[in-house]
């Protein structure tokens, strides 16, 4: 049976919060980076990726996800500019898990596992964005994941994402709330650097099929921005 709340724990780590098993490990990774090294590096392959830390890896997996759009969208219904948010690590507010019971942090597992599909699916999607996943890339993941503790449901699930065509609208339509959109779009910002014109194309559109509104997806790029800009560089 697939357990997309654990593989997403070996996307972004497996915090305290989460109380996943292995993603410790897989947070120690390269300095401390929470996409340093495990799936997400074999996905990414030569990508940068974010590297986040602080209260973020205390958290991992879904719980950081829901975490950062959560801060995100309290600050945007505050009515703050995404400069404020933007202060250094140690002088901000510490990041909050999303509260239990709101489409951030469902509360059944029902309800955990959809959205950790969700968000899975949108961070290979956004990782495939740029084209660098062709077919021989494709070759060296799966052999890459092979060397990884993963049922063989979570590597077909995989593996299917990847093969499948890139679908914007199918990634945008698995929300069923505003507050999912944003969640969505922050799990897509954590899979990529944008550093090329098809990423930040990708992105806009996400964001438009996604019904965000400019001012809060500032603050989603913002948030996660000073996220990995807190966390140590690699050693």
């Amino acid at each position: 049976m697939q357990d997309a709340k654990r593989l997403l724990e070996q996307f972004l780590g497996g915090g305290q919060a989460s109380g996943g098993g292995g993603g410790g490990d897989f947070l120690r990774g390269a300095g401390g980076g929470a996409l340093a090294g495990g799936l997400a590096a074999i996905l990414l392959g030569s990508k940068t990726g974010r590297r986040l830390g602080g209260d973020v890896l205390k958290l991992g997996g879904m719980a950081a996800v829901g975490a950062l759009a959560y801060k995100a969208w309290r600050d945007w219904q505050a009515g703050k500019a995404p400069a404020q948010t933007a202060e250094p690590a140690r002088a901000s507010t510490p990041l909050l898990p999303a509260p239990p019971g709101t489409p951030f942090n469902p509360v059944n597992e029902m309800g955990q596992q959809r959205l950790a599909r969700h968000l899975l699916r949108a961070m290979i999607a956004a990782a495939k964005s740029d084209g660098h996943v062709d077919a021989q890339e494709q070759a060296r993941i799966f052999g890459e994941m092979d060397k990884l503790s993963l049922s063989s449901e979570d590597k077909a699930f995989v593996m299917d994402e990847l093969r499948a065509k890139l679908d914007i609208d199918a990634v945008a339509d698995a929300a069923s709330s505003p507050e999912e959109a944003a969640e969505i779009y922050a799990a897509s910002l954590l899979a990529i650097d944008i550093d090329n014109a098809a990423e930040r194309g990708y992105l806009a559109m996400l964001a438009a099929r996604l019904k965000l509104d400019d001012a809060l997806v500032d603050h989603l790029q913002q948030t996660v921005t000073t996220a990995s800009a807190s966390a140590p560089a690699p050693v």
